[in-house]
């Protein structure tokens, strides 16, 4: 019976069907992690195409974040209960990575539609719109204390980066609004990635927005805007106006930035 011959391969031919640089291959030979099955006496390497799966095993291995250490000692010794081991962490990390990536993915999209929503707004502008239920995270803070520059280092010790990459916006009930009371806020909010158990949420229905471009000391001039439309369309505000910016990923010059106000009107 005649025997198939196994195909060799140069270094530059196995390297290029991996898609790997060759100084790879060299390296992963010299260190004893995965070297060709024949070496000739003027010392050309050769791989077989059988090698390539347990190739492609070294490289996945690689992927999941195993220093080379880690794989050279679990080649060294291979067996069912090490792999079963390694597998079941290796997939616990890798459900965490992709949940990491959903949030990621989470972000992006809201992002996307804030600055798609941006590119037609005017400034002051005042709008009638429908919102669904949305969760959301707060923690209290009237921005009154002297140094706002420890209002990340407070968000941080509660919330997430993750999280905190949603977007911070603030509250403040309507008494203060009638009151012209503009300093002291009731406490700031996030959009909540999922419904969690320490979390609220804003109502749906309608709500009455305002959008105002630039610095934070104009939102008083809108929240005025906003109450005297409400007065003339006979529009009845109930529970708190949520503030949150729309735009500060995409601007140079502050006077762009763009902040949402939003009212719920009673029904």
């Amino acid at each position: 019976m005649k025997t198939k011959k196994i195909k060799t391969l140069t270094t530059a031919q196995f390297a290029k069907l991996h898609e790997v640089n060759k100084r790879t291959l060299h390296y992963y030979d010299e260190i004893k992690l995965f070297s060709p099955k024949t070496k000739s006496e003027a010392g050309y390497r050769y791989y077989d195409l059988s090698q390539s799966l347990d190739f492609e095993y070294i490289r996945m291995l690689k992927e999941l974040s195993m220093s080379i250490e880690e794989i050279i000692a679990y080649r060294k010794q291979p067996n069912t209960a090490s792999f079963l081991q390694l597998a079941d962490c290796k997939i616990e990390e890798l459900e965490h990575t992709i949940e990491s990536l959903k949030r990621t993915k989470k972000v992006l999209q809201a992002k996307r539609e804030q600055a798609i929503f941006c590119q037609n707004l005017r400034d002051q502008e005042i709008r009638i719109e429908h919102c669904s239920q949305e969760d959301i995270l707060c923690l209290p803070y009237d921005f009154a204390q002297e140094d706002i520059s420890q209002l990340f280092v407070y968000i941080k010790e509660h919330w997430s980066m993750e999280q905190i990459r949603m977007g911070i916006g603030s509250y403040i009930s309507l008494d203060k609004l009638y009151a012209n009371d503009f300093s002291i806020y009731d406490g700031i909010f996030s959009p909540a990635f999922s419904k969690q158990s320490h979390s609220t949420y804003k109502p749906s229905g309608h709500y009455l927005c305002g959008y105002i471009k630039g610095s934070w000391d104009r939102l008083p001039s809108m929240y005025i805007k906003l109450l005297e439309y409400a007065k003339k369309q006979h529009l009845q505000l109930s529970g708190y106006a949520y503030e949150i910016g729309l735009n500060e990923f995409l601007i140079a010059q502050p006077d762009d930035y763009i902040t949402k106000i939003a009212i719920r009107i009673k029904e």
